[in-house]
């Protein structure tokens, strides 16, 4: 009876620490998703980092002045989307290198966002309701686990799918992916190139700013400096580590979300050990997967394998970003005229 109890205590520990997991790595799976669809369509935007800090401060002012936590949502989804115009019209439409302004306007808006939050800190304000779903929440472990949050962890697993759907199961979503893999050849069969890289931009860029309000309003409720400090770049990561497909970026976010609580449960396990280990564990963990799956050590050692498992392992792994990943279009002066020539022979 003892042991039993003990199981219990057990599998309760662990279904806790999934559930916090779960909720606090929603902020990423937006984030990831939302980057997923741009760099999909051939553009980096570095900008995430400050973009969703940004987004975090304008998020919760706009909560707190209007009292509605909707306003907040929508205020912090235009903060992103206007950032990623800027990254749009320099990157797309002007040619200029993509990385260089992404990186650019991360520290700018980061810099903006403790300039202009300074009367917001530490300042109560309004946060995301609980709201978990009856007859859902009374299943046995998955109703506890996945059902009994709040409605940003429940739009995240309806965004994950709509991403999947859309990417491979609709011709807009085809179309995306031909404009980030053979922007030219896309344009021929009559893909406007800038405008589906253009709104692939936008909307990857309100999804960051969804995440910036979701830590502010939601997981880490109300402002400081820095309030998301590391995460726009961990989103950035888990788009390589999932290989630039939703639902593995989607497991990503989860999996950072896992270390993360398993670091809060080792700093009250280790009192003694300093809680900067702690604090920084997460993402050292993060960047040593990263390194494992994108550094072709994990090909060379699925090499001892057989052929029948490593198949598998390395498509699971597969971190291959888009042909056209960063590169304008036309990427150079003769671009455009063949691209027109094939147009025309197409015709």
């Amino acid at each position: 009876m003892e042991g039993a109890a003990l199981m219990s205590d057990g599998g309760a520990e662990l279904l806790s620490l999934l559930a916090t997991a779960l909720a606090a790595s929603t902020p990423l799976v937006y984030a990831a998703v939302g980057e997923t669809l741009t760099e999909r369509a051939g553009v980096i935007n570095l900008s995430a980092e400050g973009a969703m800090m940004l987004s975090a401060m304008v998020g919760f002012a706009a909560a707190l002045s209007t009292g509605s936590v909707l306003a907040g949502f929508a205020a912090a989804a235009a903060t992103g989307a206007l950032v990623a115009l800027v990254v749009a019209i320099g990157g797309i439409y002007l040619g200029r290198s993509q990385i260089a302004v992404g990186f650019v306007l991360a520290m700018l808006c980061a810099d903006l966002s403790s300039v202009l939050g300074g009367p917001y800190v530490r300042v109560p304000g309004p946060t995301v309701p609980a709201a978990s779903i009856p007859v859902l929440r009374d299943v046995p472990l998955v109703g506890p686990l996945l059902f009994q949050s709040d409605p940003l962890v429940y739009g995240s697993y309806v965004l994950v799918a709509c991403a999947w759907l859309f990417l491979y199961r609709t011709r807009a979503g085809l179309l995306l992916r031909a404009v980030g893999e053979q922007p030219a050849a896309a344009h021929a069969r009559g893909a406007h190139v800038t405008r589906v890289r253009t709104a692939a931009t936008l909307v990857g860029g309100a999804l960051v700013g969804l995440a910036g309000a979701a830590y502010s309003l939601d997981f880490k409720a109300g402002w400081s400096h820095r309030h998301t400090a590391g995460y726009g770049w961990i989103a950035l990561a888990i788009v390589i580590f999932g290989g630039f497909h939703p639902v593995r970026a989607a497991l990503g976010a989860y999996l950072f979300g896992v270390l993360s609580s398993a670091a809060s449960l080792g700093q009250s396990a280790l009192p003694s050990v300093p809680t900067q280990v702690f604090s920084v564990a997460p993402f050292a963990l993060m960047i040593a997967v990263l390194g494992l799956t994108s550094s072709g050590l994990l090909e060379r050692a699925s090499a001892l394998l057989p052929s029948a498992a490593r198949r598998p392992l390395l498509r699971a792994f597969d971190a291959t970003p888009p042909a056209a990943l960063g590169q304008p279009y036309p990427a150079d002066d003769g671009a455009e005229e063949r691209s027109r020539g094939m147009d025309q022979r197409a015709r």
